[in-house]
C-alpha cells in the first residue's frame, strides 16, 4: 500500500464503473417485473457544507458519466450477476432481465449549477434509471477527493498512513469481538474506489469472522464473495407515488410493495427497511404473518437503541422470538457505535451492521454528505406524483412541503 496511488479512476474497473452496489440490480428487477413502463427521476443533493464546483468540474465529470452510460453493462458483468444464486440454488436474476440490462443504456444525466452548486438530474425506466444512484455518488467523490488533495497540496502518503492507522485500530477491535458481524456499505461515499478496495480486502483476510462481504457488486467479483444488500427508499417512495398518481390509497401501497418483494426473492432478500415513513406507521403497518416470515429489519434512521426495544417488543407481541430475528443498523456508524449497539442487544436480538462512510472514507478529511434520491414518478398513461420520503430524522424528509404535510397526515 505504501507505494501504490489508491485515488483516481485508473483502477481496472468492472460494474459500470464499479460505483454499483448490490441493492440496485435487485431492485431494478422488480421493477422491471412489476413495472416495466413506470418513468422514475432521481435528482442529486448536497447536504454538506463543502462546495462541490472548488473540486469538480461539470465537464469532466460529464465525460466521465457519458462514457460511463454508453459502456453500460458489459457482457462479463451480465454473467457474473447471471451466476449469482439464491439458496434455492435457482438464478436470482431471470434471463429476461439480464438481456434487458445488456441492450440498454442507462438514461442521459443532466447536470447544472444551481445556488452556486453542482446540480444533477436524470429521468428514465425506472428499471434502468435507478442505477445511476450509487454510480453518480461514487464518482462524485473520486473526483473531488482527487482534486481536493491536488490543489491543497495534501500528502497523499501521509493521508494513506492516517487511513491505515484508523483502519488497524478497527481490525484490532474486531479481533477482540469476534462475535460482531458487518458488511461494507460504503461505496455511494468512499475516499476513492482503490482505497475501497484496500479495506475491504484487508477486512475480508484479516477479520474473516466478522466480516460478512460487500455491497459493491465489482469488488464482490474481484475478492470472490457473494454481494450483499436488499432495497432502499425508493422502493416504498415509488410505489406510493404510483398510488397518488392514480387516486389510490398511499398507505395500502406499503404492504403491496412488501408482498411483492416477498414474492420476487422470499426469504433471501427479505430485511424490510422500516423508515420510509417513520418506524411507527412501518411496525402498524407489518403483519404478524410478515413478522414471522421476513428474517431481519433494517434501521437507518432515528435512536437505534430506540428503535432496537421497539422492535423487540413488536416481535414478542407477534408471538414472534426476537431472538430468531435479526436487525441490520445502517444509519451513520462509527467502530464505537457499532460495539455499543453489539454488546447492548446481546442476548435479546441478533444485530448485524452496515457499515459506509467511516469505513471507506476515515482518512482524516472531511467526507461528503451527498445523496441522490427518487423524487419523481410518471405512469404510462402519464399520471404522476412527487415522492416523499418521511424520515425518523426529520431533517431527512424529502419530498416538496406541501407533498410532505400530505404524507406525515396520511402516515401519522
Amino acid at each position: 500500500m505504501k507505494n501504490e496511488v489508491l485515488i483516481g479512476p485508473n483502477l481496472e474497473q468492472t460494474m459500470i464503473t464499479a460505483g454499483l452496489d448490490f441493492y440496485k440490480p435487485t431492485m431494478s428487477q422488480l421493477a422491471y417485473d412489476k413495472q416495466p413502463e413506470t418513468e422514475v427521476t432521481f435528482t442529486f443533493k448536497n447536504r454538506g457544507s463543502q462546495n462541490l464546483l472548488e473540486y469538480v468540474e461539470p465537464e469532466v465529470i460529464g465525460s466521465r458519466l457519458e462514457q460511463i452510460r454508453q459502456n453500460s453493462f458489459s457482457d462479463d458483468e451480465i454473467s457474473f450477476l447471471g451466476d449469482i444464486r439464491n439458496s434455492a440454488n435457482e438464478p436470482m436474476f431471470s434471463e429476461n432481465f439480464l438481456q434487458s440490462l445488456s441492450e440498454n443504456e442507462l438514461p442521459k444525466v443532466s447536470i447544472e449549477i444551481k445556488d452556486n452548486d453542482l446540480a444533477f438530474s436524470t429521468t428514465g425506466e425506472w428499471s434502468m434509471v435507478t442505477f445511476w444512484e450509487t454510480v453518480l455518488m461514487s464518482e462524485v467523490n473520486e473526483i473531488y477527493f482527487e482534486n481536493y488533495i491536488k490543489a491543497n497540496g495534501i500528502d497523499v502518503m501521509k493521508l494513506y498512513d492516517e487511513g491505515e492507522k484508523r483502519l488497524n485500530e478497527k481490525i484490532n477491535i474486531f479481533r477482540d469481538n469476534p462475535d460482531i458481524k458487518f458488511s461494507d456499505f460504503g461505496t455511494r461515499r468512499h475516499f476513492s474506489l482503490r482505497w475501497q478496495k484496500y479495506v475491504v480486502e484487508r477486512l475480508k483476510d484479516e477479520c474473516p469472522d466478522n466480516f460478512l462481504g460487500t455491497s459493491n457488486v465489482a469488488l464482490s467479483k474481484l475478492l470472490g464473495t457473494k454481494p450483499v444488500g436488499t432495497f432502499a427508499h425508493e422502493m416504498p417512495m415509488v410505489y406510493a407515488g404510483m398510488a397518488d398518481a392514480k387516486g389510490k390509497d398511499i398507505r395500502k401501497s406499503h404492504g403491496k410493495f412488501l408482498n411483492d418483494w416477498y414474492e420476487q426473492y422470499g426469504n433471501d432478500l427479505s430485511i424490510a427497511l422500516t423508515d420510509t415513513f417513520g418506524t411507527e406507521f412501518f411496525f402498524s403497518d407489518f403483519t404478524e404473518e410478515q413478522a414471522d416470515k421476513w428474517r431481519a429489519l433494517r434501521q437507518d434512521s432515528g435512536d437505534p437503541i430506540e428503535f432496537g426495544e421497539k422492535a423487540i417488543e413488536f416481535y414478542e407481541n407477534n408471538n414472534v422470538n426476537p431472538k430468531q430475528k435479526t436487525i441490520v443498523f445502517s444509519d451513520g456508524l462509527d467502530i464505537d457505535q457499532i460495539v455499543k449497539l453489539h454488546d447492548y442487544f446481546k442476548g435479546k436480538i441478533n444485530v448485524v451492521f452496515g457499515w459506509g462512510t467511516t469505513l471507506t472514507n476515515d482518512l482524516g478529511v472531511k467526507t461528503l454528505n451527498i445523496v441522490m434520491k427518487a423524487t419523481h414518478v410518471k405512469l404510462d398513461d402519464g399520471r404522476e406524483a412527487d415522492l416523499v420520503k418521511l424520515s425518523d430524522n426529520e431533517g431527512k424528509h424529502t419530498g416538496p412541503l406541501g407533498k410532505i404535510a400530505l404524507y406525515q397526515e396520511v402516515f401519522n
